[in-house]
């Protein structure tokens, strides 16, 4: 191996921290990273899982799922710290319910048999923690009238934006940056609820990659807030610091994807439209 690969599967209105990374890591390191980002996100993570991407970021709930196989591929990098006094100094985040101004919408239990977008089933803040957040509420039989996948958080803000559904649970970090790319988007929603803190995406490196680069990459995220481009980096993603994180912090996305198991969005949903079936609720 004579370069390094860095992708993310995170919302693409940060794929900026992912460039920036990598010319900070070529600069501070001296070694060749090509960045994937031409390629969608899925092709992203089967070249992740095949070891063929090293540095990733990526959803707390697609970890989980890949550490829990026989043979992990990957193993945590560092997590991000966001600006913020929601984020109390740690690597957290909350997805938060987001609807139009002008709806009569003041709460999550208003918006029974609504109408409801989620970004894609393998999403902790978009649909894993709204499942959980319902069984916190006994509504264990389905709760919204209908049940569109989007594709991603940005759609769904935008089928809010565009009366196309009522609502969503938008991934915090994501809105925020949304609406600084945008400041004509906060005038026009209403966060009604927040479901969270949970643990934030982490960034991952595959165990292929060459031990001394592991070690190596792992010290340069870790020290990045010390360094002044390192600094102008993070500032520039409204982060505070990377932060060392283990795998027991991810123990309350295990949590909650037990506790929401099984819990159909839609009201009378099938499996085809709300995937809810035996084969996902199955899974970690």
């Amino acid at each position: 191996m004579d370069s390094l690969t860095i992708s993310t599967i995170q919302a693409p209105n940060m794929d900026f921290l992912t460039r920036d990374l990598a010319v900070y890591i070529s600069e501070h390191l001296s070694i060749p990273v090509n960045i994937e980002l031409d390629i969608p996100w899925h092709e992203r993570e089967r070249r992740l899982d095949a070891g063929e991407i090293d540095v990733c970021w990526i959803c707390g709930l697609p970890y989980i799922r890949k550490v829990a196989k026989p043979s992990p591929t990957i193993e945590l990098l560092a997590a991000p710290v966001m600006q913020g006094e929601r984020y109390l100094d740690r690597p957290i985040y909350f997805s938060d319910v987001v609807v139009r101004l002008a709806s009569p919408f003041q709460a999550l239990e208003d918006l029974r048999g609504a109408t409801w977008a989620y970004n894609e089933p393998d999403s902790h803040s978009g649909y894993n923690v709204v499942r959980y957040a319902l069984a916190l509420r006994n509504e264990t039989s389905g709760f919204f009238g209908r049940v569109i996948e989007s594709g991603a958080h940005q759609v769904s803000l935008q089928m809010i934006l565009n009366s196309e559904v009522d609502g969503s649970a938008i991934d915090s970090t994501v809105l925020e940056q949304e609406i600084l790319d945008d400041p004509s988007i906060q005038p026009r929603i209403r966060i009604i609820d927040t479901f969270g803190p949970s643990p934030i995406p982490p960034w991952v490196i595959s165990k292929n990659t060459r031990p001394d680069w592991r070690l190596a990459l792992r010290k340069l995220f870790l020290e990045m807030h010390g360094n002044p481009a390192g600094k102008v980096i993070l500032e520039r993603a409204h982060m505070l610091r990377f932060t060392a994180v283990e795998d027991a912090d991810y123990n309350p996305i295990r949590s909650m994807t037990r506790k929401g198991r099984g819990i159909c969005l839609k009201i009378n949903a099938s499996a085809s439209s709300d995937p809810c079936s035996e084969e996902e609720t199955a899974r970690p």
